[in-house]
């Protein structure tokens, strides 16, 4: 029978508004779940408890949900900046996390007589200016480093209050002297005169460098105009650092004045973000954010969850943003473009490859930091992506190598957590097969190895990659089927002219994105195979090219020349040994008939050595 909480939520369902705003569920004890916000708070709400839900998360914050609690807005505008500042503030168990436990620097306007202008970790509501923040330490110090070479603003700490100055409380330090400083401490510089180079450093800060170099230059041409050549050149020498300073940012396109670009990508853990800011014609800023999805929040919703964060994160101005998809919302003010080519896409595609970078740079410290989950998200991803049925942790790859037909041999490789078990390789000289037959090799070799697994018995691998297209594929998917096992073990082939993924009963091949980790592991196994392979075939053929000169010393068969290698280790060794020496292996007669073989060699070679060096 329900419970009086479960009526107490079928009332407050009854009772919400058809109003835009936010909502928020709490579970018996109080403790917050979710914050959401709707277009209409009844609709919206209301479609959690009249429908079951395939997401396993959405079905236990519904069951866990007994209180209700929302917030009327004007606008759905408004619910959309509320409900983010909510999340941020109070992080629910089961909304969208922004994975963002660093503190980035800031550059600050200090609000007090003649500002210092320095880089802080610490926002205090002072009524200091905060620009930033920087998502680069680096790139932040150049701007400050700018600054200073430009502009002699003061480093000190005093309090410049009028009424100090005029009671000449301070005298000139060393930066005075060092012409890092006008001497403002002792009424040298006004203020008026000071706030004007704080002005212009602020527009550098801000990437406005373009209206702050058209201004400078205005003022070097008075000043030239009017005879005052000192100042002209000290205006110029503050022109030429700004432009080579500008130099360095990405110039995109200088009619290009503010722009936002927001590029995305999910993998099965993480989405990421990354924000471009575009300032007059460059690049001043780039940032990845990181979200872990929340509940069943599509694409558009997570990428506009990132925009509302990313544009308030860094005071964005912008009326024009990039996107690679549209929201699920329009952005007030904002006009939001898909670009198919040119500049924008350009930017599009320069924000995406920052993307690749920073996640290569965190599975790269992952995979040393934590090897254990590293290894499990590549497992997972490979599940995933070759749509397996179980993860697979053991995997077996085979290819053959032979030359036109001679002397086939197959290799088996084996990997377990997604690396090599080099203890488990094995491999296997063709018994049944005559001449270059690739097929039936791979039958052969797929049934030796498995029917020692059914007979054994062994642990079967949860996936078996085949070095092949569709008719090495198909061969060895006919070894497991006479086995019995067609339907027990996960089966697969990669073709290397364009790597297409092959699967069991179907024509058509899976292209797996050339950068993707599942991918990457396929070749990997494959080529590892093939390496071991061709080792293989190398010493059979180097063994059976000395085994046939051996033979061709009368009265020496395959087993005395096995006895001769076996004793002497190469047939080098068997050239330079002593009659004596070969006597106790095959017998006098044997060994006169050796030593007569290489004896006119021995002749010929003037005494070098030009034999074999040792090989088994």
């Amino acid at each position: 029978m329900p419970d009086a909480s479960s009526f107490a939520l079928a009332d407050q369902l009854k009772s919400l508004t058809d109003a835009p705003g936010v909502y928020r569920f709490f579970d018996a004890n109080g403790n917050l779940l979710y914050v959401g916000k709707a277009k209409n708070l009844k609709k919206r709400v209301n479609s959690y408890f009249q429908k079951e839900h395939d997401s396993a998360r959405l079905r236990v914050l519904v069951r866990k949900t007994s209180r209700i609690e929302t917030l009327v807005t004007e606008t759905e505008w408004d619910a959309l900046l509320l409900e983010n500042n909510l999340i941020k503030a109070l992080q629910p168990r089961y909304n969208i996390l922004l994975r963002d436990d660093k503190t980035y620097p800031w550059i600050c306007i200090k609000k007090e007589p003649f500002p210092r202008i320095f880089s802080t970790r610490k926002q205090l509501k002072d009524g200091s200016e905060y620009l930033g923040p920087f998502a680069s330490v680096k790139s932040m110090r150049a701007v400050l480093d700018l600054i200073r070479s430009i502009y002699p603003l003061r480093s000190c700490t005093l309090n410049l209050s009028a009424e100090n100055i005029a009671a000449r409380k301070f005298k000139v330090c060393l930066e005075y002297h060092l012409n890092n400083c006008l001497g403002p401490c002792v009424g040298e510089q006004s203020e008026a005169e000071y706030m004007e180079m704080v002005a212009e450093a602020r527009a550098i800060v801000r990437g406005k460098t373009g209206s702050l170099i058209r201004e400078l230059k205005q003022q070097m041409n008075e000043c030239a105009a009017q005879y005052r050549f000192e100042e002209a050149q000290h205006i110029k020498l503050k022109l030429e650092s700004i432009e080579q300073f500008r130099a360095k940012s990405v110039v995109v396109q200088m009619g290009m004045e503010h722009l936002d670009v927001f590029a995305y990508a999910r993998d099965s853990e993480e989405i990421y973000v990354h924000y471009l800011q575009i300032s007059e014609g460059a690049v001043v800023q780039g940032f990845t954010l990181e979200l872990q999805p929340g509940l069943e929040e599509s694409d558009g919703e997570m990428l506009r969850m990132a925009m509302l964060e990313l544009r308030l994160r860094f005071d964005s101005e912008a009326r024009q943003a990039v996107v690679p998809f549209l929201p699920e919302e329009e952005f007030k003010g904002l006009e939001l473009i898909v670009p198919q080519r040119g500049e924008k896409k350009a930017l599009l595609d320069l924000a995406e490859r920052n993307i690749r970078f920073y996640r290569k740079e965190k599975l790269s410290q992952l995979s040393v930091k934590d090897p254990e989950r590293h290894t499990q998200r590549i497992l997972e991803t490979l599940q995933r992506d070759l749509r397996l049925k179980e993860l697979p942790v053991h995997m077996e790859c085979f290819d053959n190598s032979n030359f036109q037909g001679a002397f086939p041999v197959s290799a088996m490789v084996c990997f377990k957590h997604a690396k090599p078990s080099k203890a488990d390789y094995r491999h296997y000289n063709v018994k049944t097969v005559e001449g270059p037959d690739d097929f039936s090799t791979m039958k052969e070799v797929i049934s030796r190895r498995y029917r020692a697994c059914v007979e054994q018995p062994e642990t079967l691998p949860q996936l078996i990659v085949i070095d092949g297209g569709k008719g090495q594929l198909n061969a060895a998917l006919q070894a497991l089927s006479e086995l019995g096992l067609q339907h027990k073990v996960a089966i697969i082939g990669i073709a290397k002219r364009l790597e297409e993924i092959y699967f069991p009963n179907d024509s058509v091949p899976m292209y797996l994105d050339k950068r993707s980790e599942s991918l990457k592991v396929i070749q990997q196994m494959r080529n590892e195979a093939h390496r071991f392979g061709i080792a293989h075939y190398r010493q059979r053929h180097r063994a059976s090219l000395k085994k046939s000169e051996l033979e061709n010393i009368a009265g020496i068969g395959k087993k005395r020349a096995q006895d001769l290698l076996k004793a002497f280790k190469s047939v080098r060794r068997i050239r330079e040994a002593s009659e004596e020496e070969l006597k106790g292996v095959v017998g006098a007669e044997v060994a006169r008939g050796i030593i007569d073989y290489f004896a006119p060699e021995a002749l010929n070679l003037s005494g070098e050595n030009h034999g074999e060096s040792g090989n088994n």
